[in-house]
């Protein structure tokens, strides 16, 4: 837990690749092993090293127990998808969907926002996000992913009131939080600027 925490200190001041290191020596007490692969993938993707990052989130998924493989699966996912790893994401998605049980509906409208960046159709769009907009996990990053399920919708009114609250809301969290959102802040807030013109 030390270690956890020096992590933690170290990646709020945005030294990545030392926070990096001290979550590797942190698995090696094999402890919460899932949890620390997750930190150690987030410390290598804010440090730009996308192909450890996913590595670690893989191994996560792989090591942890039943109740938190959606999450990590969905993780997977989410970063896959940021990564315009558009098949991966899918993959990774569908299997967080199948596995997961009360964050379900976030899961899946990811899923179809994946495929929908992929060029698929998604024909029950619609319902969809109205499920997710309904769920406890519609709040927080649901924002973001309902967000663009209402921008690829068409329904700008809706996609800029989900992403300005998701922006807001990420960027007055933890700084922990609003560093490992970046990437998710950097696509918001370029959705945002495009409906500028809609």
């Amino acid at each position: 837990m030390l270690l956890r925490q020096l992590y933690l200190a170290l990646y709020e001041k945005r030294r990545f690749e030392e926070a990096h290191e001290i979550a590797l020596q942190a698995l090696s007490c094999d402890v919460l092993a899932d949890v620390l692969h997750q930190d150690a993938a987030r410390a290598a993707l804010a440090n730009g090293d996308g192909s450890e990052a996913i590595a670690h989130l893989r191994t996560a998924a792989r090591r942890s127990p039943a109740s938190r493989r959606p999450f990590h699966l969905w993780t997977l996912g989410a970063t896959l998808f940021l990564m315009q790893r558009y098949s991966e994401a899918i993959s990774a998605l569908e299997r967080a969907t199948r596995w997961g049980t009360h964050d379900k509906p976030l899961y899946r409208a990811h899923l179809a926002l994946a495929r929908l960046a992929a060029g698929a159709i998604v024909p029950d769009l619609q319902l969809t996000i109205d499920a997710l907009a309904r769920a406890p996990c519609g709040q927080g990053y649901g924002r973001f992913v309902l967000g663009h399920l209402a921008y690829a919708a068409r329904e700008w009114d809706a996609a800029r009131k989900y992403l300005e609250s998701f922006v807001k809301k990420a960027e007055t969290s933890r700084a922990t939080m609003t560093i490992a959102l970046e990437p998710e802040l950097q696509m918001a807030k370029a959705t945002l600027a495009k409906m500028l013109h809609n």
